[in-house]
């Protein structure tokens, strides 16, 4: 499992032109799913999400949590993290779990958030074509795979 997390001032899922999800501030999580993830997947990268500290404190050093800055997260799927790109100028998708695999465990990874503390998760519509509004705010981008933390 993947998840790109975008720390971000404001996030916005727009579907069919209705706002689906929204934050004021947080992380945008963009979460994509493979084959053979499972609910520990999922778990652990939400407790990482929860607790990683990229948020600032007093003296302006990233040095604090999603939970201690009261922050929000979006989830939105997004099945493209695993495209394969080596062959060919088409990326190839055979890597992404299949919807009926890959949508439960978005899910999960959301109430794993809430679990973990997380006051506000909103969530994107899984499959749907959506327009995601993401202010990045540093900017910073964090890559997290369940690969590199087991």
């Amino acid at each position: 499992m993947r998840v790109v997390l975008q720390r971000v001032s404001r996030g916005c899922v727009v579907v069919d032109g209705q706002v689906v999800g929204a934050i004021d501030g947080g992380f945008v999580a963009l979460v994509g799913v493979r084959h053979g993830d499972t609910e520990a997947e999922a778990g652990l990268l939400a407790k990482k999400t929860a607790h990683l500290r990229v948020f600032e404190d007093a003296e302006g050093k990233m040095n604090r949590s999603a939970l201690e800055v009261g922050a929000g997260v979006l989830v939105v799927s997004q099945f493209t993290l695993y495209a394969d790109t080596r062959r060919g100028r088409r990326p190839s998708f055979t890597d992404a779990a299949r919807p009926e695999v890959a949508a439960p465990l978005v899910a999960c990874y959301a109430e794993r958030l809430r679990v973990e503390g997380v006051q506000r998760v909103e969530n994107g519509l899984f499959g749907a074509l959506m327009q995601v509004e993401i202010h990045n705010d540093g900017p910073v981008t964090i890559i997290l795979d369940s690969d590199d933390l087991a």
